[in-house]
């Protein structure tokens, strides 16, 4: 597995890719464990396009992603995964909505916690699904930083409190 860390207006990521394409998108502080790096090399080259990708994003250059991607998860969370590629940029769905979609109505919860275990968030959009009255909800990189990718994306104005 090859990885680089930069800067971005969210703070620093971390991006990781293997020969079957990126796998993991993790933020400097996530409420999930990192996984195991013993095997990790940093390589600049390798991620090249990936860190590219997500700067042209930030600089409001690129709605959309063109990567090959290899998350790695359990056949629900993969499908749930993958549904969340299709939610458009500057758009958000409710939890329920998108259990819905999945053909899961009654699966909500489960689409909760799939979403928190995403590898890839901003990649897979998890930050463009909120609650069923439209509140912030969860999210692995924070509240503030969810609130800051939907504004970045025109999804709304969102004000944290403490």
């Amino acid at each position: 597995m090859w990885f680089d860390e930069f800067a971005t207006p969210i703070g620093k990521l971390t991006v990781a890719v293997d020969d079957t394409g990126v796998r993991y998108v993790l933020f400097e502080s996530s409420r999930h464990p990192m996984p195991a790096q013993d095997d990790w090399k940093r390589d600049r080259k390798a991620t090249r396009e990936v860190r590219e990708q997500l700067l042209e994003y930030f600089a409001g250059k690129r709605k959309g992603f063109d990567l090959q991607v290899n998350a790695v998860g359990t056949p629900f969370q993969r499908k749930l995964w993958l549904a969340l590629a299709k939610i458009p940029h500057g758009s958000t769905v409710s939890y329920g909505e998108l259990a819905a979609k999945i053909g899961r109505p009654a699966a909500s919860r489960a689409v909760g916690a799939a979403s928190g275990r995403n590898p890839l968030p901003i990649l897979l959009p998890c930050h463009r699904v909120v609650g069923s009255d439209g509140s912030l909800t969860g999210f692995g990189g924070g509240l503030p930083v969810k609130a800051w990718l939907l504004s970045h994306e025109g999804a709304g104005t969102y004000l944290l409190f403490d």
